[in-house]
């Protein structure tokens, strides 16, 4: 724990494992929940991270460990921001301080750290499908094991959720589905699946009574498996046509209980031991509050689910506030942008998969609330959507982070370029994006992007260069216009500038030089900046810089002057270097018979920690140090 830590935790200092946990009497839960949650904001004050979600779900992960048998039970958490009491509670609240710091615990649950962490879950809406295949396994196994996946109502608006409740209502299985209702994703949840839950009421005591007659009529031989299908469905419809609501769930043919208070532990644990050995598909609906138990976090979830360090008695989020005047976010610079240009071009429409906060999108949903779409956490939806405005007319700036983007791949293929449509994939967060780690690293947009035909792939060097990229995208027919770039501040404190047109596939020259050519693709050539410099000084040699601002088309008037005048070539990309900006460098010169040595820097085959974006450029050697050494070792 950290050194200055000396809150009274009198049972959980105690609890090294769930079956700790499982000592206890039901009555100190509560006091166990309270000790949880103070130990979660006490960390998190100090060593920033996901506080809001991990607060929401004490309870919950409380009863958890305290009626299932786990690791041999199975608990599936849909996006880790909520699992911090998990990874307390078994076994890791000594390393809990290292938490997304390099070398330390992983961001997100993962198997490879913990027993217990029984799937990867960085990206949401996965838990449904993930657990419902180890239903499955167990079954094949012969095993006798729970298993019980937590979705949040934010990750229930991705497709996958939905495809994984359809699949789970025809599998035969026995998991469990908790499905936490805070009405919150990261900013406000939103869609239908949000105004059904706020509406949804079923009756316990009915729930109950329906339970005891089924097993007594399986006792007696009257109900078989078949039957009780037929009777559920003719149960649900008379249901529905009496509290005239239809249940979703029940639908599917998966038994509902609740809504619950999410936040009673003594509740949950009766609930869960009530329905963990029911047959069949169930879902237990619960509402809990975002921040619970934290009063800054309860009254604005969004700031406050990753606030950074805080003061924990008054709540003061501490931030580190730059040196003024300092450039702005490459985000924030995106978000004024796209108004200004939706001022003047009245087709322009935001499109965002939860994230208006996070992307910046928020600047012109408040002036402009009905041109900017949230559509939820559901990526493949959002290009579709995207897709189905420019058709029609509409010229729609869709942005996604880039690890994200990985999940509407087929999206931008058949729904967007095989018809070279004219929108704008906007790619935030893209290359590495520091402490979140290998889940959210942007690390394969160009590599995964590249070959598909009809697609202009550009990252610009700075802001202004940003600005000047997205005027150009919305030009007419300039067809699908990726546009990536990464997380943070950029480098111009004056960053705004007048509109102007970028011609598509040409890059420019930096620096002019006669021993070495360096060839960069977007901000990591401030990097590259640097490194020229302190080579030219310390060395003598003459080099020549490019910024090639296009992967796709790539400017080969460069490449072609690059290829007669040198015999030394370094590329350097912030992606990964199987299939990206680099192998486009050298397919070029190898099919236009140049022989240049080419050495290559960005993201190597493996798939990269969690740490600061710095250590991280560090340890690749994709950092000013590490490009000067690439230099002068050529």
């Amino acid at each position: 724990m950290s050194e200055n830590n000396n809150i009274n935790l009198t049972l959980l200092e105690n609890i090294n494992n769930p079956d700790d946990l499982k000592k206890l009497d039901l009555d100190k839960l509560p006091q166990v929940c309270d000790e949880l949650r103070k130990d979660i904001i006490k960390e998190l004050s100090t060593n920033p991270g996901h506080l809001a979600s991990s607060l929401c779900v004490v309870e919950l992960t409380v009863a958890l460990h305290y009626v299932f048998n786990t690791p041999n039970d199975r608990i599936v958490w849909d996006v880790g921001h909520q699992a911090y009491g998990h990874k307390i509670l078994t076994g890791r609240r000594k390393k809990f301080c290292t938490n997304r710091k390099l070398g330390g615990l992983r961001p997100f649950p993962f198997p490879d750290e913990s027993p217990y962490d029984t799937f990867c879950c960085g990206h949401a809406s996965n838990s449904i499908s993930a657990a419902l295949g180890m239903a499955v396994a167990s079954h094949f196994h012969g095993e006798d094991r729970k298993v019980v996946a937590v979705i949040g109502d934010g990750a229930m608006s991705g497709g996958l959720a939905f495809e994984g409740l359809n699949n789970t209502s025809s599998t035969p299985n026995n998991m469990l589905i908790i499905l936490n209702d805070n009405n919150m994703s990261i900013d406000k949840s939103v869609g239908g699946m949000r105004k059904y839950l706020l509406n949804l009421t079923t009756n316990t005591t009915y729930n109950n009574l329906r339970y005891k007659i089924s097993n007594r009529l399986t006792k007696w031989g009257l109900l078989s498996e078949k039957r009780k299908k037929g009777i559920i469905r003719f149960n649900n419809s008379l249901k529905s046509l009496i509290s005239r609501q239809q249940n979703i769930f029940e639908g599917l043919d998966l038994r509902y209980f609740g809504p619950i208070d999410g936040h009673d532990v003594k509740e949950l644990v009766r609930i869960l031991n009530t329905i963990k050995d029911m047959s069949g598909p169930k879902l237990l609906h619960i509402h809990t509050i975002k921040g619970k138990g934290y009063e800054p976090a309860e009254k604005d979830a969004r700031i406050w689910h990753a606030p950074g360090r805080f003061n924990e008695e008054t709540g003061e989020r501490q931030e580190t506030k730059p040196q003024s005047p300092c450039p702005p976010k490459f985000q924030d610079v995106f978000g004024h942008t796209l108004l200004e240009l939706a001022e003047r071009n009245d087709k322009i429409v935001g499109i965002t998969p939860a994230m208006p906060t996070g992307c910046s999108m928020n600047i012109m949903m408040e002036k402009m609330p009905n041109r900017v779409f949230d559509v939820g956490i559901a990526e493949g939806h959002a290009v579709t959507f995207s897709g189905g405005l420019s058709k029609d007319g509409m010229m729609p700036f869709c942005n996604i982070y880039s690890s994200f983007m990985q999940r509407a791949y087929d999206n931008i293929i058949h729904d967007a370029a095989i018809m070279n449509l004219n929108m704008v994939l906007c790619l935030d967060r893209a290359g590495l994006v520091g402490e979140d780690g290998a889940t959210h690293h942007g690390a394969f947009d160009l590599a995964f992007l590249r070959p598909i035909p009809n697609l202009t792939i550009a990252s610009p060097y700075n802001e202004k260069e940003l600005r000047k990229m997205m005027y150009t995208a919305q030009l007419p027919d300039k067809g699908t216009f990726v546009i990536r770039y990464p997380r943070g501040r950029g480098t111009e404190v004056d960053w705004r500038c007048d509109f102007e047109e970028i011609k598509v596939g040409r890059g420019r020259k930096l620096s002019a030089g006669n021993d070495i050519a360096v060839l960069t693709l977007g901000p990591i050539g401030k990097e590259a900046e640097k490194a020229i410099a302190k080579a030219e000084i310390e060395n003598g040699l003459s080099i020549a810089h490019y910024d090639m601002r296009f992967l796709k088309p790539i400017d080969e008037s460069i490449l072609d002057e690059v290829g007669q005048k040198f015999k030394k070539v370094v590329t350097i990309e912030d992606g990964v270097l199987k299939g990206g900006f680099g192998s486009a460098v050298l397919e070029y010169m190898s099919d236009h018979g140049y022989n240049p040595v080419i050495k290559r820097i960005g993201i190597p085959d493996h798939f990269i920690e969690h740490g600061t974006v710095a250590q991280l450029r560090e340890l690749i050697g994709m950092n000013a140090e590490g490009i000067y050494k690439t230099i002068i070792d050529l």
